[in-house]
């Protein structure tokens, strides 16, 4: 087995099948990806049938970061063969006294020339009568919006990489990292593996590969979930008659038409309970079930009926909920990204950002929201505000 490579990522989820990819696109057979379970296991953040795609985003740094997302899910899909994106529109809506502003969103996409409608209660229930809303709610409606194919995009990522000549290997725990001199060694159950640059993609294991290198953040690891309905009539939920939705406000919730299971999904954002990537369970959080159940009772009665199944999954949430993109500090040999909890819709742009650093040693664009040592991150106990 070959030991040493110029590239190596750590974590085979959605950024770390990203940046497989895009590394694996210049790079080709000097990439190693290393994965401690099963590829597409169910342990980590990024492996359901869908996650929400849009533009409509509250600063114009992620309005931009978004449209170069939909570059890059483009690319993948016309080298793949594979679709990964389904448009069906998107609608973010709330009541005018909302915790999340929808002004912010607008402000922001107007600040990027990105089209978007207004729509008052009355016209949101014109178009899909499967609201149910009261006078005092409004909606911005974006046309791009719509699914990224998690499951679907992570395997075309992996796929591609290793028709690239990339390496994948699962079932691999990374065991320790050292960056003495000019390369990185990543000890591993299997050996160890050295490599010129290093990029961790680690999720909620990202503590742990940044421990190796004397690094801990103040991030929160969460068990959220989503479930799937049964709806009386699910065809009323199809992708070209439903878009996906968010309920902008605090408890937030979002869902999907029917897409990849007999009837529509729905879950409350940022809703779980604090966990590790190690004692986490799988078991329906009853609490936060009827929470979603209540919601869709009274704002989309038809997608409410009885469960096809919950599933779980993990947030990594940094304290102000944004991204992490960047060199660490003191190893400028070593790339970190993390996600934040809504990082799935710019995964393949993340992978691409992730090597640009690695290859070129700087990005195509400012990274300077998501930088690593910023101020909140270097807090102790920093102040926590999910909702944006």
């Amino acid at each position: 087995m070959k030991r040493e490579y110029e590239y190596i990522v750590l974590g085979l989820g959605g950024l770390g099948s990203g940046a497989a990819y895009w590394l694996s696109r210049k790079a080709g057979a000097e990439v190693l990806g290393l994965e401690q379970f099963e590829l597409g296991h169910v342990r980590g953040e990024s492996q359901d049938h869908s996650r929400i795609i849009r533009l409509s985003y509250h600063t114009p740094a992620y309005v931009k970061l978004a449209k170069l997302a939909y570059d890059a899910w483009h690319t993948l899909e016309r080298e793949s063969g594979d679709q990964v994106v389904l448009k069906t529109g998107g609608l973010d809506f709330a009541k005018f006294d909302t915790k999340i502003p929808l002004d912010t969103y607008r402000s922001a996409m107007d600040a990027c020339d990105v089209h978007y409608e207004d729509l008052d209660a009355d016209e949101i229930m014109r178009r899909w009568p499967q609201f149910t809303l009261s006078y005092d709610i409004e909606g911005l409606y974006q046309e791009e919006s719509g699914i990224a194919m998690a499951a679907r995009a992570n395997e075309a990522h992996r796929k591609m990489a290793r028709a690239n000549g990339a390496t994948l290997i699962d079932n691999t725990p990374v065991t320790n990292i050292d960056t003495s001199g000019n390369e990185v060694t990543v000890a591993t159950a299997q050996g160890s593996f050295t490599c010129r640059k290093l990029v961790i993609a680690a999720g909620p294991w990202s503590n742990r590969a940044l421990g190796y290198l004397g690094l801990e953040l103040p991030l929160e690891v969460t068990r959220e979930q989503v479930t799937y309905f049964a709806a009386k009539r699910p065809e009323d939920f199809a992708p070209d008659r439903f878009p996906v939705w968010i309920w902008m406000d605090d408890p937030c919730f979002y869902g999907f038409p029917t897409f990849g299971e007999a009837g529509p999904k729905a879950a409350q954002d940022a809703g779980g309970k604090p966990t590790t990537a190690d004692t986490r369970d799988f078991e329906v959080e009853p609490e936060n079930l009827r929470g979603v159940e209540e919601f869709l009772s009274r704002y989309i009665p038809g997608a409410l009926g009885p469960i096809i199944y919950t599933k779980t999954c993990l947030y990594t949430l940094t304290p102000d909920r944004d991204f992490v993109i960047d060199t660490m500090p003191g190893h400028d040999n070593v790339f970190v990204a993390i996600g934040a909890g809504h990082a799935f819709k710019f995964a393949s742009q993340i992978g691409r950002l992730l090597s640009e650093l690695a290859i070129d040693g700087k990005s195509t664009i400012d990274l300077a929201p998501f930088a690593l040592d910023r101020p909140i991150l270097k807090m102790k106990n920093p102040p926590k505000n999910y909702m944006q």
